[in-house]
């Protein structure tokens, strides 16, 4: 099978399921989370924004991890137009580069107090082959062990501000992919599509493993989210 044909049927097939389990998607809860401080990476534009957004109109602490600051503080910006008591920081964050993680999480830990909520929402999707800082192929990099390493390090407040939750942005173009252990980093073959199908199946084994581990243990709460593509500019 061409490989940039089965991209393709896969990205239509995952826009399909997609609008299909979008249809009336909108939450209904009126919950406020006042005295909640909540982490989004990627939160400067697309689904990170809205989500940034609406947890700030209720009341929240925001603070949007953003690679572009400049872009991050336009987003900040419009969400503080929308509501002048909106509580909406914004800090550096390269999912890229695990030195630009590792700085990030230190002055976290170091600045904030209590960690309720944190989105992994950042995302790269069907770039040309790349590599991170690290040297990890960019999808996997990115999505996946950027991601990983940013819970590992923060997992502690999140346990010291239990009841807290952690929520996984994913893709229903997961069920079409398979972790290539043998070639994890695309160095053998390369196609952006597939690359970014094992990158979301590695999301959602990873949010089930934690959820398992977590189980019981000071009431958190791992969450895959599906990504619908039609309201995100990846």
């Amino acid at each position: 099978v061409n490989v940039k044909l089965f991209g393709l049927i896969v990205l239509l097939s995952s826009w399909l399921l997609a609008v299909k389990y979008a249809a009336g998607g909108v939450c209904q809860s009126a919950a406020t989370l006042a005295g909640k401080t909540v982490l989004i990476t990627g939160a400067n534009t697309g689904i990170g924004k809205e989500t940034a957004l609406d947890l700030a109109m209720r009341g929240a602490r925001v603070i949007m991890a953003c690679r572009d600051v400049e872009k991050g503080e336009e987003a900040a910006a419009s969400i503080r137009a929308a509501n002048p008591k909106a509580q909406v920081e914004v800090r550096e964050l390269d999912l890229a580069d695990t030195c630009s993680i590792r700085a990030f999480a230190q002055k976290f830990l170091r600045e904030v107090d209590d960690l309720h909520i944190l989105v992994h929402n950042a995302g790269v999707m069907m770039c040309p082959y790349t590599k991170t800082v690290d040297g990890f192929e960019m999808h996997i990099g990115v999505n996946h062990l950027g991601h990983f390493l940013l819970t590992y390090l923060l997992i502690g407040q999140l346990k010291h501000s239990a009841p807290a939750r952690i929520v996984v942005v994913s893709s229903l173009a997961h069920n079409f992919g398979w972790i290539r252990f043998h070639d994890l980093h695309s160095q053998g073959s390369y196609n952006s599509g597939l690359a970014y199908c094992q990158s979301k199946l590695a999301n959602v084994l990873f949010a089930r493993e934690l959820a398992r581990r977590l189980k019981g243990t000071e009431r958190h709460t791992p969450i895959n989210k599906h990504a619908d593509h039609g309201t995100t500019d990846i």
